[in-house]
């Protein structure tokens, strides 16, 4: 490469890989695959090290991408919590093996899976869990010490535990909470996260620690980064070490050869499909810590250690036909059917095209050959079109609802097509298994073949019919025996006491989830009072905007809806909270944040005790708190406090404000 090429090329990847850093890192959206940002990388450390001028000391190959965000309070890491260089080829492989073997004799490699999520950094003092942070730059995370509170798998107090301790692991999200959580994403029809890494990323870096206790992450710990009163050789004693403590530690090998090195990581790379969790490579360690020292490290990578990449696995198949389906709320997605292909250890025949803008993007025509590959190794994606078949024709979408026949309609500036008829049984359908799901009404026994056998027999045909459903009708479904009717029946019944923020949810408003639904009945109290809210009033709920206050308010203007909640209310549904705070509660107008682990309280139950009292609860600390709930390992919100001059209370004194009331 010319020199002038160099120049112009090493300031374009910087360029893209400075954009892209701050999307993956920063705003848990990229645009492009791990992959294909680590081969830019690699293009860019080719170039400055052929140029060694052309290296600048902000070059993303100089620092890790993230920075610490603003919403969180800044940690500086006293030990760098270092990236990893990549390798892409088993060449690569054998080069970091002789590169390691350079400085030191007869080293042994430990082997891991990369687990693809967020990095964090733990501390323990006198074994309670004091801080958590995320990796950020690598010199300086961000507090998360509330939200890592909510990883059940993740232990908070330490038995026979050192005085300090300083633990790195990964933070993920299985599959199985993933799909759950895009389930309900798109039932909502809000955005979607694109894999489990950014699901994990989003979720961890919350504001509010309820919506992240919600997202049922978990984590891995990998490393110790720091130790007060114990004395490690070797990682593999580390992670012994780890797991006597009661910490998660990922499955691993050690080996003494690089070939044996390599086996090893086909075997992870051919098992990627049995796995709960995604990875997206394998770590190799060396194992002896005085070897390490040795070895020491660049300015971004430890030279002890190398991350081999596995490619995205893409194949190529048929695209048959593309069906559409009905969403609850109206939206019309098209489905493309494909030739059958293994693909990431399952057999894929179906993923989503999205909508009419991506098809036309892409150029997708039925009988056209089309690469196919999981995104975060679970969710099927079209990637593009690898040959266009013969006599294939443009995909268009129908002008009218395949389920009822009626016009279907798209809004200027929206991608998405509905249909018109609010009656529509396809809606019907979708719109019974939101109401009945467990974040819902939670009306166990009413799955999606129950509920298509009441449709179908025409006995369902609102959620209100539901509850007017009676033993002889519930028995005389197919495969419907005496106890499961009755039991049928007593779950309905049951779901009649629901808390109302399950039923506004249950309704199915575009954009409002759970949470939202929550904020709702927090601010109004009784359903007739949402109904009746104003639209800027509905906005100006903190955690709510304009488009979700537009779609309340819009959503309760249709007469079928409010006829819906007067049918509702006959047949016996919850339309206020349990307990209405009554006017002048202790804690009316007064702001509490909740910090540390209480001694006999869960945060809930904290909560609950404040808001009951006529209080609210808050994620953050700021001059309109009043105040702190704090318990053991209370961390940097305690800090906040104190330096604000806002008062301080133990759960002995919260329990006897309330008691003395």
């Amino acid at each position: 490469m010319l020199y002038i090429e160099a120049v112009s090329k090493a300031e374009e990847l910087r360029k893209q890989l400075k954009y892209h850093n701050d999307l993956y890192y920063n705003k848990d959206a990229p645009e492009i695959d791990d992959f294909t940002y680590d081969k830019m990388l690699r293009e860019l450390e080719d170039i400055e090290a052929e140029f060694p001028e052309l290296l600048t000391p902000d070059s993303p190959t100089q620092k890790v991408g993230g920075q610490a965000g603003e919403k969180f309070s800044p940690v500086t890491h006293s030990v760098p919590m270092e990236s990893l260089h990549d390798s892409f080829s088993f060449d690569e492989l054998r080069d970091f093996d002789r590169k390691v073997r350079e400085v030191v004799s007869s080293p042994l490699y430990v082997v891991e899976p990369k687990i693809d999520g967020l990095s964090v950094s733990v501390e323990y003092r006198n074994g309670l869990l004091a801080r958590a942070s995320t990796r950020g730059d690598g010199v300086t995370g961000e507090d998360i010490t509330d939200n890592i509170m909510t990883i059940k798998s993740l232990p908070k107090r330490l038995n026979g535990a050192p005085v300090y301790l300083e633990v790195r692991g990964e933070v993920y999200m299985s599959f199985e909470s993933f799909l759950n959580l895009t389930r309900i994403q798109e039932e909502n029809e809000g955005k979607t996260f694109k894999n489990p890494r950014n699901a994990a990323a989003g979720s961890l870096r919350q504001k509010d620690s309820r919506i992240t206790a919600e997202r049922n992450l978990d984590i891995f710990i990998f490393n110790i980064q720091q130790v007060e009163g114990r004395q490690l050789s070797s990682h593999l004693d580390s992670l012994d070490y780890l797991k006597s403590l009661g910490f998660p530690v990922c499955f691993h090998k050690r080996f003494d050869n690089i070939d044996s090195v390599i086996d090893e990581i086909n075997i992870i790379g051919d098992n990627r499909g049995e796995y709960t969790f995604a990875i997206d490579g394998a770590v190799v360690k060396v194992d002896d810590f005085n070897m390490r020292d040795e070895l020491g490290s660049t300015a971004k990578f430890p030279r002890w250690a190398e991350a081999y990449k596995y490619p995205p696995e893409e194949k190529v198949t048929k695209l048959l036909s593309v069906e559409i389906n009905v969403g609850r709320t109206g939206v019309l997605t098209p489905v493309g059917i494909f030739e059958p292909v293994l693909l990431a250890g399952t057999t894929v025949s179906r993923a989503t095209l999205h909508n009419q803008d991506f098809i036309d993007e892409k150029d997708i025509r039925v009988g056209d050959s089309v690469v196919i590959r999981k995104a975060g190794e679970i969710i099927p994606e079209v990637l593009s079109v690898a040959e266009h078949g013969e006599n294939s024709e443009p995909f268009k979408f129908p002008e009218t609802c395949p389920s009822c026949g009626s016009r279907v309609t798209r809004e200027e500036g929206e991608a998405a097509i509905r249909c018109t008829n609010t009656d529509c049984p396809a809606q019907l359908m979708r719109h019974l298994i939101h109401f009945v799901s467990r974040d819902a009404m939670d009306i166990d026994g009413l799955g999606p073949a129950v509920l298509e056998q009441l449709t179908d027999a025409k006995l369902v045909k609102s959620p209100a019919d539901l509850y007017r459903l009676s033993y002889e009708q519930i028995l005389m479904l197919d495969k419907k025996k005496d106890k499961s009717a009755q039991n049928l029946l007593s779950a309905i019944e049951k779901s009649k006491d629901n808390e109302l923020y399950r039923l506004v949810f249950a309704l199915g408003i575009p954009h409002i989830g759970l949470k939202a639904a929550q904020l709702l009945c927090r601010k109004f109290r009784t359903i007739d009072d949402i109904m009746n809210a104003p639209v800027d009033d509905i906005s100006s709920i903190d955690g709510f905007g304009g488009i979700m206050g537009e779609a309340v308010a819009q959503y309760f203007s249709l007469e079928s809806n409010r006829a819906l909640i007067d049918e509702l209310r006959e047949l016996g549904l919850k339309m206020t909270p349990s307990e209405i705070t009554a006017e002048g509660g202790i804690f009316e107008g007064k702001t509490f944040v909740l910090t540390g682990t209480l001694p006999t309280l869960s945060r809930k139950e904290a909560s609950k005790i404040i808001e009951d009292n006529g209080g609210k609860t808050s994620s953050s600390v700021s001059k309109k708190t009043d105040y702190v709930l704090a318990g053991e390992a209370a961390g940097s919100k305690l800090t906040k406090a104190q330096s604000l001059g806002i008062t301080v209370i133990s759960e002995a004194e919260l329990l006897e404000m309330t008691e003395a009331e």
